[in-house]
C-alpha cells in the first residue's frame, strides 16, 4: 500500500454556515464550496490547506453517520483520510493485515473520489479513511 499524504481532515459540525466563518474568517482559509453526498447522509465544505483539505461535516439527517457522531461525542475532529495509489490494493492489504474494515470495497466520496472506512477498534479510536482520486 503506498499512501501519498494526508488526504483531508474531517470535522463533524452542527452547521456548515455556522462553522465556516472560523476556517475563513479566522484562519483566512478560502472554501472552495459545499457538496451534499446523499448515500451518507452528509452535506461536504472543503478549505484547503497547503496539499491538504479540511473538510467540514454536517448531517443532513439525525439517523446518518455524522448526526450519530455528534449526538454521542458532539462537534470535532470526526475522521483524517489518506490519499492512497490504489485503494482496492490498500483495502486488500489491510484485511491481509487483519485490519477491521467498514467498507469492504470503495464507493463514490465528495469530488467523485473512490473512499473506504477502516473501523475505529483497529486503528487505536480513530476513524481512518482512505481516499483515491483522479485529480489534485
Amino acid at each position: 500500500m503506498k499512501i501519498l499524504k494526508i488526504d483531508h481532515l474531517g470535522i463533524a459540525v452542527n452547521s456548515i454556515d455556522a462553522g465556516k466563518g472560523f476556517w475563513t474568517n479566522i484562519l483566512g482559509l478560502k472554501f472552495e464550496g459545499s457538496e451534499t453526498v446523499a448515500e451518507q447522509k452528509v452535506t461536504t465544505a472543503f478549505f484547503p490547506v497547503g496539499e491538504s483539505e479540511v473538510e467540514l461535516l454536517e448531517s443532513t439527517s439525525p439517523d446518518g453517520p455524522v448526526g450519530k457522531f455528534i449526538e454521542k461525542k458532539g462537534e470535532g475532529i470526526h475522521h483524517i483520510a489518506f490519499r492512497v495509489e490504489n485503494i482496492e490494493e490498500a483495502l486488500k492489504e489491510l484485511k491481509e493485515k487483519g485490519v477491521q474494515l467498514i467498507d469492504q470495497t470503495p464507493r463514490t466520496g465528495a469530488g467523485g473520489g473512490k473512499i473506504a472506512f477502516l473501523h475505529p477498534k483497529s486503528t487505536n479510536g480513530i476513524l481512518v479513511e482512505l481516499c483515491e482520486r483522479s485529480e489534485k
